[in-house]
């Protein structure tokens, strides 16, 4: 198993595909993007399925999660999924996407043995959408959502974060367009993982901001006793129900005590936080010859570093030098 010092045991394999992306979403990255990765630095899909099936048939895990960048500009990506879903035992496999060709390959993806999305969307208004992402794609996005919807990628997750003076109004409304479709709402809080580094925490919507904007006009009651465990999301039922929201409050209300993450970037880097400042490198030992003996243990080493907490707000917070785009969400 993948257990650290402070006892706990990952069982959630995030895999990044690539740190490309079809969108330059503000908060992200600049207009111009950034310098990606060289190809010959990228895990190869054999390598992918290889390192995964060691963490799925040696260590335990039994769920993966592929991201990006955006995880869907990677060609065999559908290819991808169905090789992971034929490991033993299977793993749930989810991905997390902006929705861009989510349309196109959505049937592909649930064919191949892909369980459920997560689709980033900011805003329901068109104009609000092109300057947050710089592109005209939101139709795409919506597109993509019904496409999921339809093949069955359920629950289909809607992953929105709130931005001061831009979109923070649009909670509300946010939530009633999904809940008219079907969809799961999470909102998440604005992250340190910008690649301008422009992060303000004083310029952050908190999560006790946005539930107080729901409230408005919805009655929220709590799902359970909100014991999170290793779930990233609080969860109300909204207006009794059986539509919920979820509120991912990574900075005010972390939930590194029950943490049971961990990720592999594009290049075969394993990262025990998605703040983590260090790296193990496992491309190095797949491409010297390392069996999957050695990379199973090499893993395990590696999680002895995983710290106690991030550290988001401590004195001594250093933003990780990756990007979002380039750790893999």
């Amino acid at each position: 198993m993948l257990v650290d010092t402070f006892g706990r045991t990952a069982t959630d394999l995030r895999v990044s595909l690539t740190d490309r992306c079809n969108l330059r979403c503000t908060y992200c990255m600049p207009a111009e993007g950034l310098p990606w990765l060289p190809k010959a630095e990228l895990l190869t899909d054999d390598e992918i399925v290889r390192l995964v099936g060691v963490a799925v048939e040696r260590l335990g895990v039994d769920e993966v999660r592929f991201t990006g960048g955006e995880p869907l500009v990677r060609p065999g990506v559908v290819d991808l999924v169905a090789r992971v879903a034929a490991l033993e035992p299977r793993p749930r496999i989810s991905l997390t996407t902006n929705g861009i060709g989510l349309a196109r390959l959505a049937p592909g993806l649930k064919a191949a043995g892909l369980d459920r999305v997560n689709v980033s969307l900011d805003t329901l208004d068109d104009a609000v959408f092109r300057k947050l992402t710089r592109r005209d794609r939101f139709a795409d996005v919506v597109d993509g959502l019904a496409a999921a919807a339809g093949a069955g990628l359920t629950p289909v997750k809607v992953n929105s974060v709130l931005m001061r003076g831009i979109n923070d109004a649009e909670a509300p409304h946010l939530l009633r367009w999904c809940l008219e479709r079907g969809y799961e709402l999470r909102f998440i809080e604005q992250m340190p993982l910008d690649a301008q580094h422009g992060w303000d925490r004083a310029e952050m919507i908190t999560a006790d901001e946005i539930l107080a904007a729901l409230e408005r006009e919805f009655t929220l009651t709590p799902e359970g006793e909100q014991v999170r465990g290793a779930a990233p999301a609080e969860t109300w039922l909204v207006d009794g129900g059986p539509g919920r929201v979820g509120v991912i409050a990574s900075v005010t209300r972390p939930f590194c005590g029950a943490c049971d993450r961990v990720r592999l970037t594009a290049d075969g880097q394993v990262r025990t936080c998605l703040f983590a400042r260090e790296e193990s490198d496992l491309r190095a030992a797949v491409r010297s010859g390392a069996g999957d003996a050695e990379l199973a243990e090499r893993w395990r080493t590696a999680m002895l570093g995983k710290k106690r907490a991030a550290g988001i707000g401590e004195p001594d917070f250093v933003q990780p030098d990756r990007p979002m785009s380039a750790i893999g969400g």
